[in-house]
């Protein structure tokens, strides 16, 4: 799929449109905002990643209704008005100008860009970098880029237990991660000593989240 146009300004990621609804040309959207009635307000604008052989390329889409239905994020948009229309925007992302006095709903929570970049430290050591958020049904996932294997990328589940601190400020986050997780990060010579051959890097992160 091709970027958004640019527009001198920085752009967030709020949803994507992941399946047509009835007959009306609603469309259920996966959400990545925690504000989704602030950000799909009628009249509410976004500019489109789609791909450049589809109609909608270059154009942008505005909300006419935004509701829950069985729980499931449900829009119409201007000029969807049947089935065969909304189809047409499955799989589109919808992008919106950042607003600089805007933050986020929760106080523990961020925007992919922010966090995008920062320095991961466990134990007063840079284990690696985040390079991107992934937004999973059960959580989020912080990518890890590795600092001693540019090809190393760690899932780190975004959760208070294993990611206890995020200093945007600092440029970092800081991890506490379970055994198994950072072992090759952290270039402990002793863990790697006590893990079999067939068993080094195999630890599997804990799902549940802790506060």
């Amino acid at each position: 799929m091709s970027s958004p146009a640019p527009t001198g300004r920085t752009q967030l990621r709020v949803g994507r449109l992941v399946k047509a609804h009835g007959l009306k040309g609603a469309l259920k959207i996966e959400l990545y905002t925690d504000d989704p009635k602030g950000r799909f307000v009628p009249g509410a604008t976004f500019t489109l990643q789609v791909p450049e052989a589809s109609p909608w390329h270059g154009k942008p889409l505005t909300v006419r209704e935004f509701r829950f239905m069985n729980s499931h994020p449900v829009a119409f948009f201007e000029g969807v008005d049947d089935r065969d229309a909304a189809e047409a925007l499955v799989r589109a992302i919808l992008w919106i100008d950042e607003d600089a006095a805007a933050t986020p709903a929760e106080d523990d929570a961020w925007y992919d860009h922010q966090l995008v970049g920062l320095d991961v430290v466990r134990d007063g050591t840079t284990v690696g970098r985040v390079i991107r958020v992934e937004h999973m049904p059960s959580q989020d996932l912080l990518i890890v880029r590795s600092a001693a294997d540019a090809d190393n990328e760690i899932l780190v589940p975004f959760v208070k237990a294993i990611v206890p601190e995020v200093d945007i400020a600092a440029g970092r986050v800081i991890v506490t991660p379970p055994p198994g997780l950072f072992e090759e990060l952290a270039g402990d010579e002793s863990d790697a000593d006590e893990v079999g051959a067939g068993e080094a890097g195999s630890g599997e992160p804990a799902a549940d989240k802790t506060s």
